[in-house]
């Protein structure tokens, strides 16, 4: 991975990060203040608290994508620490996909007009937890990687003895 590729994706998820940070502060500070525009009442509240919690999950992402970029340009990402990371953003992304769902299940009451639109969001949550499912198969071709490199390492070790 170049050097101009990883300062790209770096400033990506810094302006990303950011991002989250502010509207999750925006949130919290409504929450706290209580200051709504409408009556206050439970859905926007807790719609309030499943934003601010998947913006975690966003930045558990995030911070996750870092350590990986870091693991490509060392040279160290086929190796079982990368695991960890990878992990991680499964996690995150099937938590964002729950979150959508949550949403989902709050929004469905007021469109019993157009009942569409719910499933339309549910589609959506379905689309999310593809997305986990794509990493998850990246995780096994991974695990094949890292484990093509430690056989090829033994190898190596092997013929450096003969030689």
């Amino acid at each position: 991975m170049g050097k101009l590729t990883v300062g790209a994706l770096r400033a990506v998820l810094v302006v990303v990060l950011t991002g989250t940070v502010f509207v999750q502060a925006g949130m919290v500070w409504a929450l706290v203040s209580g200051s709504d525009p409408e009556d206050g009442s439970l859905p926007l509240t807790a719609l309030r608290v499943i934003t601010i919690l998947g913006m975690v999950s966003a930045q558990v992402a995030l911070a996750c994508v870092w350590r990986l970029v870091t693991m490509v340009r060392r040279g160290t990402v086929f190796s079982h620490a990368a695991f960890r990371y990878v992990d991680g953003v499964i996690g995150a992304i099937a938590a964002a996909a729950l979150m959508w769902f949550a949403v989902t299940a709050l929004n469905a009451p007021g469109q019993r007009d157009d009942p569409g639109v719910t499933v339309i969001m549910g589609g959506v949550g379905v689309a999310i937890l593809g997305v986990a499912l794509i990493v998850l198969v990246l995780r096994m071709l991974l695990a094949q990687a890292v484990a093509r490199d430690v056989e090829a390492s033994q190898m190596q070790a092997e013929l450096d003895e003969v030689i």
